[in-house]
């Protein structure tokens, strides 16, 4: 059993609503190298898993809390021998249940398992349309045919088909050949999510990040899809996720700093989102708190709560009820300081180093065999950096 810790005051709760999507990062172990991964650079030295109980005293406190909605993410969650466990629990619970998987190490065998066990969802990622751009991405000879392969699983076993690719510079112009493909495996819904800057992906921002004119033609590439899909009554759904970049006015990240998702990193800390890790706040962590008081009491999730924290513009912009100042984790990476307005914005005094990325998206475009990929020994270098 996990350490109970201390409770928070019953007056206190009220300011705070409780978290209603738990995401459980479950392991960092991935058999893939993707240079766009959100996970932290320094992986390689986090410390021990949760084992199986652990989580899932997390899972039962959690749904105590109000969590409705359970993520099973990584690294790459199948690697953990004891997920079909632990999707039974988190049905036991209650909860809504979604795998995010590259596919790597599923097999029709497991969907079953998993389908026994309760699980709700499952979602596909792949890297690209076409095997050699994809297996390169994922550092894997393997990965593109073992994607099609689970995908067509997934909805053979009565799943809706949910699709992700992520999509950069390295990809983007052949958005038309993606959307071709997620049809004809018969995708019900398909996120075209161009890369955020977090993680590896901001380690290779240079090597990423699309230009204007890449994402404005991809963007009339995926509406023209849209409207042939519709009228041809084909019920797949695109959703196409923009980058903040060619932004002027920020996200509400996350719908607010702690305000209804938790996430839980492999070793047990706590995070209000699932790159907060990278900032410079001590997070806690749930072998040594309950999540009742990581979630209403501790410092990391209060942070950056409410408007008090915020320093101008954003503490006098009356769009602060709608973006919250924006993404503090972008505020960090691009500033050196997670309080300062996001620069996406254009009244952010940092608004200028947006403005500099858009144009550095501009010059020739590196090759992918020059992007920094996500592995251990790339990540131990980093932590010795």
């Amino acid at each position: 059993m996990l350490s109970t810790g201390s409770s928070s005051t019953e007056a206190a709760r009220p300011l705070q609503g409780p978290p209603l999507w738990l995401l459980a990062e479950l392991t960092y172990r991935c058999p893939l190298q993707c240079p766009y991964c959100s996970n932290p650079l320094d992986f390689a030295r986090q410390g021990q898993e949760l084992d199986t109980a652990q989580w899932i005293d997390v899972f039962t406190q959690a749904r105590a809390l109000g969590a409705a909605q359970l993520g099973f993410s990584g690294g790459e969650p199948l690697v953990r021998e004891d997920l079909g466990e632990l999707i039974g629990a988190a049905r036991e619970l209650g909860y809504y249940t979604n795998l995010i998987t590259s596919g790597m190490g599923l097999t029709e065998k497991k969907i079953l398992q998993f389908h026994e066990a309760g699980l709700d969802h499952i979602q596909v990622s792949f890297q690209a349309s076409d095997e050699e751009v994809n297996n390169l991405l994922a550092g894997s000879r393997k990965a593109f045919e073992q994607k099609l392969a689970m995908a067509r699983a997934v909805k053979a076993a009565g799943y809706p088909m949910v699709l992700n690719f992520v999509t950069h510079r390295h990809n983007i112009d052949h958005i038309d050949r993606i959307i071709d493909l997620c049809v004809a495996l018969e995708a019900d819904f398909v996120e075209l999510a161009t890369c955020q800057y977090y993680g590896w992906a901001e380690l290779n921002r240079a090597g990423l990040l699309p230009t204007r004119t890449q994402l404005e033609r991809a963007e009339s590439v995926v509406n023209a899809y849209r409207t042939r899909l519709q009228a041809e009554g084909n019920p797949c759904r695109l959703i196409l996720v923009t980058p903040d970049y060619y932004e002027e006015r920020p996200k509400g990240c996350m719908n607010g700093w702690g305000n209804i998702f938790l996430t839980v990193t492999p070793d047990g800390t706590a995070l209000p989102c699932h790159s907060a890790r990278q900032l410079p706040v001590t997070f806690p962590n749930v072998r040594e708190h309950s999540l009742a008081h990581i979630w209403y009491d501790s410092f990391g999730f209060n942070r950056f709560r409410g408007f008090d924290w915020m320093p101008e513009p954003c503490r006098s912009c009356d769009e602060k009820t709608r973006d919250f100042g924006g993404c503090r984790c972008q505020a960090y990476l691009l500033t050196g300081d997670a309080s300062q307005a996001d620069p996406v914005c254009s009244k952010s005094p940092h608004h200028h180093k947006i403005l500099t990325a858009r144009a550095e998206a501009e010059l020739p475009q590196p090759p992918i065999e020059a992007l920094t990929f996500r592995n251990e020994r790339a990540s131990r270098i980093i932590c010795k950096g």
